[in-house]
């Protein structure tokens, strides 16, 4: 079990800037205990510099920062014993066995020998590389190395989490059992903070979502809070395939089994199955491309839709207040 710290992680208008560069501009958010927050955002946006930031890697420029309970500027140690971190990219100890890489991580936080011995056995079943514990690291296969590395994050049970592209050359059993770690951890009451560009992922195990581009936060929602896009693609799917095409009269995207559809409004796509059924098309399937998380962070790239349009959560409002 993890240790609930009451305080997860809480940022108000962190700044840092690279030279010239104005890599975060002023982004807030909270990640609470017992709940698992997505980080969301285009490339460039901050994300990567804010998770460095908060596992006192970066020093911010300006802003206020709370990682459970500690700020990560003035109290780096006691963030540190608190805080599990796993980058998107982790460098290995090639040549330490799998077992032996976890058990130096253990004594970096001064587990106990025994205490060490356990907790690697623990965790390199929770990995699914037991049978590999005793093999070079070097050995392994990419998506093994990451899920080892975000086992080291859990080494000496961390209040806090931070993980930046966990799902990061993971096959799809792999990220179903990250997704169910972390629901896990999070339910144990652990504070877990996540940013992925695996938005399906996301949207399955997280309570929470912050929006951020350009460097500042333009969105914080509860998921089942998240804003309502409009205009979205529908695909559709009949047992007549060559029916469905002629219907559509040109409409849409036709693929191998399903067409793609642009449409306004979901009283469109109402009226679209309406017509389709008029038709006498046998409809099998009509629903939205990709989830409501998907659909929220299309519009915020949308170059002609402004990053405005994203409308804060209330929460969000009282951070920045």
């Amino acid at each position: 079990m993890v240790t609930p710290n009451g305080e997860g992680v809480a940022v108000r208008d962190v700044r840092r800037s690279f030279g010239p560069v104005q890599a975060v501009r002023g982004i807030s958010l909270r990640a609470a205990p017992g709940e698992v927050t997505a980080l969301v955002g285009p490339n460039g946006a901050g994300k990567t510099t804010l998770l460095l930031i908060l596992a006192t890697l970066l020093t911010p420029d300006a802003g206020e920062l709370r990682v459970a309970g500690h700020d990560p500027v003035t109290e780096p140690d006691a963030v540190r014993a608190r805080m599990g971190w796993s980058p998107d990219f982790f460098g290995m100890y090639d040549n330490l066995t799998a077992r032996e890489y976890l058990e130096f991580f253990a004594a970096a936080y001064r587990l106990p020998r025994a205490a060490a011995r356990d907790r690697a056995a623990e965790l390199l079943e929770l990995a699914r590389l037991a049978e590999y514990g005793d093999q070079p690291v070097h050995v392994l296969s990419r998506g093994q190395k990451q899920r080892l590395a975000l086992t080291r994050a859990l080494v000496h049970r961390p209040a806090v989490l931070l993980l930046d592209e966990p799902a990061a050359g993971l096959d799809p059993h792999s990220r179903v059992e990250l997704r169910v770690l972390l629901r896990r951890l999070a339910a144990e009451g652990a504070a877990v903070l996540v940013s992925s560009h695996i938005l399906s992922d996301l949207e399955e195990m997280a309570d929470r979502v912050v929006f951020v581009d350009q460097g500042v936060t333009v969105g914080e929602h509860h998921m089942s809070d998240l804003p309502r896009v409009e205009r979205r693609t529908w695909r559709i799917r009949a047992l007549d395939h060559g029916a469905l095409v002629a219907a559509l009269s040109g409409r849409g995207r036709p693929e191998s089994s399903w067409v793609d559809v642009e449409l306004e409004s979901e009283q469109a796509a109402a009226e679209l199955v309406a017509e389709l059924v008029g038709k006498g098309v046998m409809v099998t399937a009509f629903a939205p491309v990709g989830g409501a998380l998907e659909a929220a962070y299309l519009e915020l790239v949308d170059e002609d839709a402004p990053v405005q349009q994203i409308v804060l959560h209330p929460v969000q409002q009282e951070v920045r207040r």
